[in-house]
């Protein structure tokens, strides 16, 4: 068994999640002509996202319910432009289950080694060399330091 037929095998999405998953994550990270980098439902950044998104199943099938609910088809089946209207309603609507989405997303794809490339980064977990930051303006967060206290003091 290849090892995208093992990773699609132990998905606990059905074969119609799958596909409107892809079509969702290609609509987050969409392919870039101009930057040579794939889109995050190239084959391997997807197998990466089915893996991190298996402990979430329940999750994620919920909001492609919402997407094939709001859809008058399978949402993978419609184009572009129907898709994307179909997804910013359906996060208007229930944020936290599209952001748990968007978030997997970005973190499989900021993972390949490509789109590190593309950014002139190693490809390379970040410990334990870390990477270097350029130092930056911090009266950036003088507003924030600002503001008063908002939270609970912890004893």
């Amino acid at each position: 068994m290849a090892d995208s037929e093992l990773i699609v095998a132990e998905t606990a999405l059905t074969m119609d999640e799958r596909a409107a998953l892809r079509a969702l994550v290609a609509l987050i990270i969409p392919a870039s002509e101009a930057h040579a980098v794939p889109g995050a439902d190239d084959a391997l950044i997807f197998a990466d996202i089915l893996v991190s998104a298996r402990p979430h199943a329940t999750q994620v099938a919920s909001a492609l319910a919402r997407l094939d609910a709001a859809a008058t088809a399978p949402f993978a089946t419609l184009d572009a432009a129907h898709q994307a209207h179909i997804a910013a309603t359906c996060r208007a609507a229930a944020g936290e289950l599209f952001g748990l989405i968007a978030t997997l997303t970005a973190q499989c794809y900021y993972r390949d080694d490509r789109v590190m490339r593309s950014l002139d980064m190693e490809p390379r977990p970040p410990f334990p060399l870390g990477y270097t930051l350029e130092e930056g303006d911090w009266s950036l967060l003088d507003p924030v330091r600002a503001r008063p206290k908002f939270y609970r003091q912890v004893p």
